[in-house]
């Protein structure tokens, strides 16, 4: 198998199998990532792919759905992407579904109408890592986009029925401004329709611009206590229909899960009793142990 660079998935993608398409990121300038520093972006060839394919075949795994590798592989145009997936039905014809994880900005090469046409062809939960819907963070972590982009090309999502979810990165905003960052990411949620609101938790790994930001003086993190009420901000700000989904790794908080609008009063209690039962201190040597894993 053709793997440039470690697996990266959401925790619900543990049983799809993995297919490389592109390596590292198209992007690869927000300040706060540490993903794909060991690869440049590039297209694999249709060859490897193949090859691929014809690999997992031989291995005899039934799976239903394939989540497709590199940070934001939905960036392939759409000839392209029509063209992987129909290898894949060619090759492995069990598989029902497509995922792969997306930028914004790549869907402005392609129509609503061709992602509908995608849509049909098996492509399904797009991951979208929007991070935040307020213009100051957006632009202060070099994310290459505006809140207006995120509504006006996820809109394409949604008149094409395709099902996506968004990633909201928690404690972005750092100190003094979490209320907004919490405030202006639900106010473009809730203009769009997000199947999963997947939470994120920052992590400011030493190799990374918004570390070098904090070292100066440029940036300063938020406290523990100002990331649950974060938290507790979006979801209480957040009208839509959809799954709230905390349980990635780097939600210390975790698990936190569930459907809105029934659990929001739920969640918010949740989030609440974590911080009264643990404390400060307590999740802050939690997330410091995220550096250690």
């Amino acid at each position: 198998m053709h793997f440039a660079s470690t697996v990266v998935r959401p925790p619900y993608e543990a049983q799809s199998m993995f297919l490389q398409v592109t390596s590292g990121c198209s992007h690869n300038a927000c300040k706060f990532c540490t993903y794909y520093k060991d690869a440049k972006f590039s297209v694999l060839p249709i060859e490897e792919i193949k090859s691929d394919l014809q690999e997992i075949k031989d291995s005899g795994y039934i799976f239903s759905r394939i989540f497709l590798q590199g940070a934001d592989s939905f960036i392939l145009g759409f000839e392209r992407l029509k063209k992987i997936i129909e290898l894949i039905h060619e090759y492995l014809p069990f598989v029902k579904s497509v995922g792969v994880y997306g930028r914004v900005d790549n869907l402005k090469n392609k129509s609503a109408k061709q992602l509908e046409e995608l849509h049909k062809l098996g492509y399904d939960r797009i991951v979208f890592g929007i991070e935040s819907g307020d213009d100051i963070i957006l632009e202060r972590m070099n994310k290459g986009y505006k809140s207006s982009d995120i509504v006006e090309q996820l809109s394409k999502m949604t008149e094409a029925g395709m099902n996506y979810a968004c990633i909201f990165l928690s404690g972005l905003g750092g100190k003094n401004y979490g209320l907004s960052h919490a405030e202006k990411t639900a106010e473009v949620l809730n203009k769009l329709t997000p199947f999963r609101v997947i939470s994120s938790g920052l992590t400011l790994f030493p190799d990374t611009p918004l570390s070098e930001d904090l070292r100066e003086g440029k940036f300063f993190e938020a406290t523990e206590a100002e990331r649950i009420l974060e938290l507790q901000t979006l979801i209480k700000n957040l009208e839509i229909r959809t799954i709230f989904d905390a349980e990635n790794a780097s939600m210390i908080t975790s698990p936190i899960y569930g459907i809105l609008p029934e659990d929001k009063e739920f969640l918010i209690e949740t989030l609440q009793k974590i911080y009264e039962k643990i404390g400060e201190k307590g999740l802050r040597n939690r997330r410091d142990s995220l550096m250690r894993i």
